[in-house]
């Protein structure tokens, strides 16, 4: 079957980088592009030149009307005031105009866009008040008149270039707007894959310094006299849960028997023993560790207690005092707290003593200074975890629109130039 000349070029991908797909363009373009361009700068060169007259001959009617109104002349007064107020008006309005730096499609377009909103009001105020003026101000009036229909005439000009020639070429400067985007952009992915890489050996130098940190700190706590408290802690915390085991079944009778010496009567309790006994309800193992040898006020609290629940005064149901009374007789008859008493005792002296020894009072120091190091270096890695997420949400968007800038270029190639390209 054979292949027309169109279709073959049709089906031929040619393949660019971003890099060299600009220069391709301009190569492939410059023809058609160049000619437009020249002819839209020297448009644009033009109307500046035209608002720069219009200005010009703007300040000129500011300045001999205000002279005019310098002269307090009665009978030329009154119009000198409105032209003056009229010029400045001009001069305001024509000093809004911006004039663009570098001339493209859009850029010429705005600026045509804007002078035609200018010259529309200043064609209102002209036809409304200069007829007013007259006949003052005549030689000023049509000076300025005719460089705004000057300015007029060459406004409708770039207007017809901008819609009859300009617009022809619109894709093609478009597109070349694109590809100078589109490098833009490759830069900018670049320079987020840079800083990626610094915040992550940032993180890393980061982290090995918290290993580091969280070993020293694990040295210190195990070693030595700081090692030794640590290890009276754990064994207190086992005797504190021992010690609220031996004494369950005396929980609730303690619980009624204080509600009893509080609110109630006949619990014979002494203050001593009363508050003694809210330290039971608290924290057994404290309570227990600080009783004298043979633990003399529980036993005089379960003495109490025996007989509170013997005359009923508790209202205990019959399983929880059969349990308390067995408890009771266990410790008063059998003296089974006995070596859990003296282990309590054991644990606060050694504790007590490790916590006031200069050894731990300097190895605290250090752990309190090693912590704040922590706690600095965890804020430094969120502060770095929070940039990556920041340049990981850019790096996302970012790849978006290159593939976006991509994707319109080629299209705008096809359809304008009938090639195929890829950009890789």
């Amino acid at each position: 079957m054979h292949i027309s000349y169109w279709e073959r070029v049709l089906s031929e991908v040619l393949k660019f980088s971003s890099t060299n797909v600009k220069t391709w363009l301009e190569r492939e373009t410059g023809s058609i592009l160049n000619p437009v361009h020249m002819k839209a700068q020297k448009q644009l060169d033009e109307m500046h030149k035209a608002i720069d007259g219009l200005l010009d001959v703007s300040k000129m009617l500011l300045d001999n009307s205000g002279k005019e109104i310098e002269r307090r002349n009665m009978k030329t007064y009154g119009r000198a005031r409105a032209m003056n107020k009229l010029a400045r008006l001009f001069v305001d309005r024509i000093r809004q105009i911006k004039v663009p730096d570098k001339v493209t499609y859009d850029s010429l377009t705005e600026f045509v866009h804007e002078t035609q909103k200018a010259f529309i009001s200043t064609e209102i105020d002209v036809r409304n008040w200069f007829p007013r003026i007259s006949p003052f101000f005549i030689l000023d009036r049509r000076k300025f008149l005719a460089v705004f229909e000057k300015a007029k005439i060459i406004l409708k000009e770039t207007e017809g270039f901008l819609s009859k020639e300009y617009v022809k070429t619109r894709t093609l400067e478009d597109t070349s707007v694109l590809v100078d985007k589109l490098t833009a952009l490759e830069n900018q992915l670049e320079n987020l894959k840079q800083r990626k890489a610094k915040v992550e050996t940032e993180k890393t130098s980061i982290d090995a310094k918290m290993i580091e940190t969280k070993q020293r700190i694990a040295d210190l706590k195990t070693k030595g006299s700081v090692g030794q408290l640590s290890q009276t802690g754990t064994e207190i915390e086992e005797l504190s849960k021992e010690t609220k085991h031996c004494l369950q079944h005396l929980q609730k009778p303690f619980i009624k028997l204080q509600s009893l010496a509080t609110h109630g009567s006949g619990s014979g309790l002494t203050p001593e023993e009363l508050q003694k006994l809210a330290q039971y309800l608290e924290n057994p193992y404290e309570a227990l560790s600080t009783e004298e040898q043979g633990y003399p006020l529980l036993r005089q609290i379960l003495e109490k207690l025996h007989r509170s629940i013997s005359e009923d005064k508790l209202k205990l149901k019959p399983e929880k005092a059969r349990k308390a009374e067995q408890a009771i007789n266990s410790i008063l008859n059998t003296d089974s707290l006995a070596n859990l008493h003296q282990r309590c005792k054991d644990a606060m002296t050694r504790k007590t003593q490790l916590s006031l020894s200069e050894e731990v009072a300097s190895t605290q120091k250090d752990l309190a200074k090693l912590n704040e190091n922590l706690e600095d270096l965890a804020r430094s890695r969120g502060v770095f975890e929070a940039e990556e997420i920041s340049i990981n949400r850019n790096h996302s968007e970012t790849v978006e629109k290159i593939r976006n800038h991509k994707s319109e270029i080629e299209r705008n190639i096809l359809s304008f130039m009938g090639k195929k390209v890829t950009i890789a």
